[in-house]
């Protein structure tokens, strides 16, 4: 037991203390961070406004555009629109409001522009003549028959990259047609605002015992989950193979063998490097559950309301759970892998299967996310090889029974004993095999040798 903690304390320190460690560890909430603040500050720096023409022959449409488009009008629009619970707008909301407003409102000036009844390719080359000499940035043809079907609206811009400025534009040349065409059917104008307003929508998962629990986030967290498995496995199944390489390649592996029983080593390295895959997992899951908490936070104190899936601490054990059944069945596999082979790169080869189950199982974590309750969905929840990632997201979409998850528990435990017991008839030979790959036959034969 002595040699067996000594190895396991060694395969963890040897990762853990690693600078790359600590870099990816530490890394990986900052880009979690990163990702989530930077867009969001680099769409909120105010470019210059574009200069806009619109050259509206039915002179219905410019108007109600540029209604649209004015700071009176969005911020009128924001104020009158309750949040989706229906409560009043906080302070917050308010300046909220305010700002998106002033950045709406100050994305055009409307350059005025006579038509004078020009044909429209003239129009169109007066006006290109006009965003080569930086007169003008982008003009805007309604075309006559604007309530046509299938007619479009011809905009060209000298900012074509711009996607929030062309898509404030979109949206409001749409509500200014679709009021326009409420108006052409003698609908009082004060009554358009209530027609076009939206409806609230909710959405919320009822489980198997009526329970009920908001919908909203599940498929992005699930998402995140089962990435971040996917990862880790592959990460540290991929360290194993390596390292059990390279003690076969400066044949240390003699040196160990000398002190120390094979499957004591085998078992000790799994060990080690799994601990040190679960001190990442724990940094990585806390950071991500502290991160999100505080963009929640944000998001709400701006008006969004979106709430997270219930994550309690006996989910978070789960994961931790599965991890570890993934992490013995993968690194079992690669250590076998590692004892047959003489390079890296022919482990490369080999390594393809485990990659294709990793990547099957991150697949199949998307029919979960679907419909947790499918039969395809308990299939893969359970089964060898794919449960320790489809399970946790599952779990995260929609608990199931604690039997099921049990019997996931169970099957993958046989699963990594029968590896272990496989894994360990290969390395005890195959570690001390120099020159060249052990071929099918020859680990055969170690196998059926008592």
């Amino acid at each position: 037991m002595r040699k067996f903690l000594a190895v396991v304390k060694h395969e963890y320190k040897k990762i853990v203390l690693k600078w790359t460690f600590l870099l990816a560890t530490l890394l990986f909430p900052v880009l979690g961070a990163a990702f989530a603040v930077v867009p969001a500050l680099l769409f909120s720096i105010k470019g210059e406004p574009t200069r806009l023409v619109i050259v509206d022959p039915t002179e219905k449409i410019a108007p109600r555009l540029r209604d649209n488009l004015s700071k009176e009008k969005t911020t009128k629009k924001a104020a009158e629109s309750p949040d989706e619970t229906g409560k009043d707008l906080t302070a917050v909301r308010d300046e909220q409001i305010k700002s998106v407003a002033e950045k709406t409102g100050d994305s055009f000036n409307f350059i005025e522009y006579a038509a004078n009844g020009k044909p429209i390719e003239e129009i169109k080359r007066e006006l290109t003549g006009k965003i080569k000499d930086k007169e003008i940035d982008a003009y805007l043809i309604v075309p006559p028959n604007y309530d046509a079907p299938n007619t479009k609206f011809d905009f060209f811009s000298r900012k074509a990259g711009d996607i929030v400025s062309n898509s404030i534009l979109e949206r409001a040349t749409n509500s200014a047609v679709r009021s326009q065409r409420l108006a052409d059917a003698n609908i009082e104008e004060n009554k358009i605002p209530d027609f076009s307003r939206n409806v609230g929508f909710t959405k919320t998962t009822i489980n198997e015992k009526g329970d009920e629990k908001s919908g909203e986030g599940i498929f992005a967290v699930a998402f995140i989950i089962g990435i971040m498995m996917y990862i880790l496995l592959f990460a540290y199944g991929q360290q194993i193979l390596a390292a059990v390489v390279e003690e076969k390649e400066t044949r240390i592996a003699e040196i160990l063998f000398s002190s120390a029983k094979p499957f004591e080593l085998m078992i000790g390295k799994l060990v080690g490097v799994g601990l040190a895959g679960l001190t990442q997992l724990a940094i990585w899951i806390f950071s991500a559950l502290a991160l999100a908490g505080f963009g929640l936070a944000q998001m709400n104190a701006m008006g969004m309301n979106f709430s997270m899936p219930d994550i309690t601490p006996l989910t978070v054990a789960y994961f931790f759970i599965f991890f570890l059944l993934g992490f013995f069945i993968y690194a079992t596999i690669y250590a076998l892998i590692g004892s047959m082979v003489t390079t890296v790169q022919e482990g490369g080869q080999f390594a393809m299967v485990p990659i294709v189950l990793l990547i099957f199982g991150f697949y199949m974590s998307f029919t979960v996310i679907r419909d947790p309750n499918s039969t395809a969905s308990f299939w893969v929840s359970i089964a060898p090889f794919l449960a320790p990632i489809t399970m946790p997201v599952r779990i995260l979409a929609e608990t199931p029974p604690f039997w099921q998850i049990g019997l996931a528990i169970l099957l993958n435990s046989l699963a990594i004993a029968g590896l272990i017991w496989l894994a360990a008839r290969v390395y005890r030979v195959g570690m001390l095999m120099y020159g060249k790959r052990a071929t099918i036959p020859e680990v055969w034969k170690w196998i059926r040798q008592s």
